[in-house]
């Protein structure tokens, strides 16, 4: 069966357009409950297909609601099912109603309706993955700038280490280039904090104090290398517990405080 795995993800469309079989329909409803990104994009692709459906929607002929009632009053219901018993017809009901409706329509005007909804699914897929792939070259464009940064800075001809204890555990190096005023920090042990609490970082200047970034999450107890830029005559780095979302100026004082001299 397919839908195994990463391959539910490429079911999103044909599961708006109501085509999976019964047996994927339901894996694939199981699967939207722990998929935050697959319940965006059905939403996302139901709310689009709605709009692009009125601009390409094909008003039916006058005659096409006469012909429905007259073979709605033709065709035999099918009997109740009884507990246990698979009802009459069932693999093949929804062929059979497409078949149905599609003869009850002029040919042109079905396959103008049919062709309209598969464009639309086409065109709606195709934005999703665009917006997936630009989103992706985004973040390996943002990633190759920070790991070129970093080079720069550890490559400085002038680069001084400096390393400094942490108050409430752990340390904090710092490789630090004044000639192209910037900075790379890494720290080490520093105590977990509550989901609602971050470590910012800051640039700490007698004319005032600038928010250098919230340190990333810590992975074996060490962070990765943040690059921190346009550094000041007499900055100091200075790092402090904040709202895991971050404030504008120290709400504590800071736990470590680097001077980085002159330059």
């Amino acid at each position: 069966m397919r839908g195994r795995g990463g391959q539910w993800h490429t079911l999103v469309g044909a599961y708006v357009m109501d085509a999976l079989p019964e047996t994927e329909r339901a894996g694939f409803e199981r699967h939207l409950g722990g998929c935050e990104q697959c319940r965006e994009d059905v939403r996302g692709l139901r709310e689009a297909t709605a709009a692009l459906a009125a601009g390409a929607a094909v008003p039916p002929p006058p005659e096409a609601r006469e012909r429905v009632l007259t073979a709605a009053q033709r065709l035999r219901q099918l009997p109740p099912a009884l507990p246990g018993e698979q009802p009459p017809g069932r693999p093949r009901t929804r062929a059979r109603g497409m078949a149905r409706l599609a003869g009850l329509m002029p040919r042109a005007w079905a396959t103008r309706a049919v062709l309209a909804a598969a464009a639309i699914v086409v065109a709606v897929a195709a934005v999703l993955v665009g917006l997936r792939i630009t989103a992706m070259q985004d973040r390996l464009s943002l990633a190759e700038q920070r790991d070129h940064d970093i080079a720069v800075v550890l490559g400085a001809t002038d680069a001084t280490t400096l390393t400094a204890k942490v108050s409430t555990g752990g340390t904090a190096t710092v490789v630090m280039s004044h000639r192209d005023r910037a900075l790379v920090v890494i720290t080490h042990g520093l105590p977990a904090l509550p989901s609602s609490l971050g470590y910012e970082l800051w640039l700490m200047n007698p004319a005032g104090d600038r928010a250098a970034g919230m340190l990333p999450k810590p992975r074996a107890g060490m962070t990765d290398p943040m690059v921190i830029s346009r550094l000041r005559p007499g900055d100091e780095l200075g790092l402090t517990v904040e709202p895991a979302a971050g404030t504008r100026q120290p709400t504590s004082a800071p736990i470590v405080l680097v001077s980085l001299g002159g330059g």
